[in-house]
């Protein structure tokens, strides 16, 4: 599939109102589910980690401070190519999902980002060995890790407002352009 900017004049493809309520179904119930939530770990989190360590990987070749950036930086990197890729193609559903599941990323950033100092949550690494907290480091190095929960409380508002705007967004693009 070759990007070309003239494709971003196309209108959408047509959302049905039956689509639509199914997504906002959907939506909700990960919502309601993430609002509840008492470990800060979702389950669309167990992707996320994949991609995160990924990232680790990917990034590894680039330094110590880059291979510890990188599981973040993809985590966040993959949903927003995919909401890239669906909004060339004019796919509001596929750009709705991606954009709300990289605000959803915020979430799981601040859990870990809130962990800084206290370092209580279990952590994973490729292919073994002792694993370092990322956060502890990329904040250590900032000279912020005494602002680790307050960073993640910002962190958690910015995915929660994202996810939140994301339906907002959906709804008002699907009723602009219905299937009819």
């Amino acid at each position: 599939m070759r990007l070309r900017f003239e494709d971003l004049e196309e209108p959408w493809h047509p959302v049905s109102r039956p689509e639509l309520i199914g997504w906002l179904v959907f939506y909700g119930l990960f919502l309601v589910n993430a609002l509840l939530d008492t470990d800060g770990f979702l389950f669309i989190d167990h992707v996320n980690l994949i991609i995160h360590e990924a990232g680790h990987l990917l990034f590894s070749y680039l330094g110590q401070t880059l291979m510890v950036w990188g599981g973040t930086l993809f985590q966040l990197f993959v949903p927003a190519a995919l909401f890239v890729a669906f909004l060339f193609r004019r796919q509001l559903p596929g750009a709705a999902f991606a954009g709300f599941f990289f605000f959803e990323n915020f979430l799981y950033i601040a859990t870990y980002m809130g962990d800084a100092r206290a370092q209580s949550l279990p952590l994973v690494s490729v292919g073994g060995g002792e694993a370092e907290h990322d956060w502890f480091f990329i904040l250590s190095q900032l000279g912020l890790v005494q602002y680790d929960t307050t960073l993640a409380f910002l962190t958690r508002a910015v995915g929660w407002l994202g996810m939140l705007g994301t339906v907002g967004w959906l709804i008002l693009r699907a009723l602009q352009h219905p299937k009819e």
